[in-house]
């Protein structure tokens, strides 16, 4: 289970990506072109936050099942000494939570206005500060902190 829970997050992680920058391109479309907020562009702030809380049940179904995750709890003092099992004991874990509730607060405020440029800036800033902190929080192939390939 815990090597198909990884391919999952692996692979939705680039859904969740692409579906984040294109609702950060259409924001920023309609806000300099000061565009109508259409359906389809409601549905793109719909289903981007959709795809972020899908990927975090499976992040926390991971979480659960990971053996480096249940090695840094049982073994506190010697694991935080590595970067590699704080990183993904601690820092991801925060640093996606609080990705993920940037773009939920960003989804619900857009969703509520009613009018159309301001949907499309607050899409707009709360996404991009949500996508800042996914970039920074995902264990690239060159980060400093944890590295994995960009597919496992």
């Amino acid at each position: 289970m815990y090597q198909s829970l990884i391919i999952i997050h692996s692979v939705t992680r680039w859904l969740v990506l692409l579906s984040l920058v294109y609702a950060i391109y259409r924001a920023y479309r309609g806000y300099f072109k000061n565009l109508t907020f259409s359906k389809v562009d409601n549905s793109i702030r719909h289903w981007t936050a959709t795809f972020a809380h899908i990927q975090l049940m499976i992040g926390i179904l991971l979480y659960t099942q990971s053996p480096i995750i249940k090695y840094f709890w049982n073994n506190l003092d010697a694991a935080i000494s590595s970067l590699d099992t704080t990183f993904f004991g601690v820092i991801h874990l925060i640093l996606m939570l609080t990705a993920i509730v940037v773009l939920t607060i960003g989804s619900a405020k857009a969703k509520r206005r009613s009018i159309d440029k301001e949907k499309f800036r607050i899409m707009l800033v709360w996404f991009s500060i949500a996508l800042i902190i996914i970039f920074v929080a995902i264990p690239w192939p060159f980060s400093p902190m944890a590295n994995r390939p960009y597919f496992r």
